[in-house]
C-alpha cells in the first residue's frame, strides 16, 4: 500500500482536458490519488509536478529531481508525447533518456509507475506518423516493466481508449471519461479497487462513438494555433507552474 504519491510529466499527467468549473484541471493522476486514499482508508500525500507542453528533456531536467526530493513511496513518470508531435524525433535518444530516468527513480528507492500515454492518432492529422513513433517508443521501453519496483501501464495500446468518446474537442487530450479510464488502468495494475461510482465499466460497455471527422472549424480552432506556437517557439505551458508542487493531503473525499 502506498501512502504518498508524486506525478511528473506533461499535459497528459497534469490533467488537461478534464477541466473543472473553476478553470483548474483534474485528470487521471488526481483520480489515482483518490483511489489510493480510499483503499488505504486514510489520507495520503499527493504531488503533481506535471506541466503541459513539456517535452521529455524538460520533464526530466525540471521535474524529476524535485519529485525524488519529496521522497514519495510511488512516483509516476510519463513523457515523450510532445516529442512525437515534432517534425523530427530522435527515437533512440528519447528512449535512452526515458530509460535513465526510470533507473534514477528506482535507485532512490521509490516504486516507479511507468505509463505510456493514451493514443490519439486515429483522430489527428498525420496520425499514422505519430502512431508509428509511439508504437516504436513503447516497444523500446516495455522491458522496463519487468524490473523489480516498476509497474508499467500501457495506455498506448488500450484499443478501447482510442474511441472518440474519451477525447476532448481538440482530439489531442483526454476528456474526463478518458482520464477516469486511465486511472482505472493504473489502479488495476496496482491491484487497487476502482471506485464503482466512476462508472468506467458502464462507459466501456456502451456502443462506440461516431467516427471522427476533422472539419475546417477544427483546423481553425485547434490545429492552426498549435502550428503557430511551433513556428514561434512558444508552448502552452509557458509561464505555468506545477499545480501541486508538494505532497498535499488527499483523503477519501473529493480531490479538489
Amino acid at each position: 500500500m502506498f501512502h504518498s504519491y508524486a506525478a511528473i510529466g506533461d499535459s497528459f499527467t497534469e490533467g488537461v482536458g478534464d477541466e473543472l468549473p473553476d478553470g483548474s484541471v483534474r485528470g487521471w493522476a488526481d483520480f489515482v490519488a483518490l483511489g489510493l486514499a480510499q483503499h488505504a482508508r486514510e489520507p495520503i500525500g499527493y504531488a503533481n509536478l506535471a506541466i503541459r507542453g513539456r517535452k521529455l528533456g524538460p520533464i526530466i531536467d525540471e521535474q524529476l529531481d524535485a519529485a525524488i526530493a519529496l521522497q514519495p513511496e510511488l512516483l509516476s513518470f510519463n513523457g515523450g508525447g510532445n516529442d512525437m508531435l515534432r517534425p523530427r524525433m530522435d527515437e533512440q535518444a528519447t528512449a535512452t533518456r526515458f530509460r535513465d530516468a526510470i533507473h534514477r527513480i528506482r535507485e532512490a528507492g521509490i516504486h516507479v509507475l511507468m505509463l505510456s500515454g493514451a493514443n490519439p492518432t486515429e483522430h489527428l492529422p498525420m496520425g499514422r506518423v505519430f502512431d508509428s513513433r509511439g508504437a516504436r517508443l513503447t516497444a523500446a521501453l516495455v522491458d522496463l516493466g519487468t524490473l523489480e519496483g516498476v509497474t508499467f501501464v500501457d495506455n498506448f495500446n488500450d484499443r478501447g481508449l482510442r474511441d472518440i468518446r474519451y477525447w476532448s474537442p481538440d482530439k489531442l487530450h483526454l476528456n474526463a471519461l478518458g482520464h477516469a479510464r486511465v486511472a482505472s488502468n493504473v489502479l488495476t495494475a496496482l491491484e487497487v479497487p476502482v471506485p464503482p461510482e466512476w462508472g468506467v465499466e458502464e462507459v466501456a460497455a456502451a456502443p462506440p462513438g461516431p467516427r471522427s471527422r476533422n472539419t475546417a472549424a477544427y483546423y481553425r480552432e485547434f490545429v492552426l494555433p498549435w502550428i503557430g506556437r511551433r513556428l514561434t517557439g512558444r508552448s502552452s505551458g509557458d509561464g505555468r507552474v506545477a499545480k501541486r508542487a508538494t505532497l498535499e493531503v488527499v483523503d477519501s473525499g473529493p480531490t479538489r
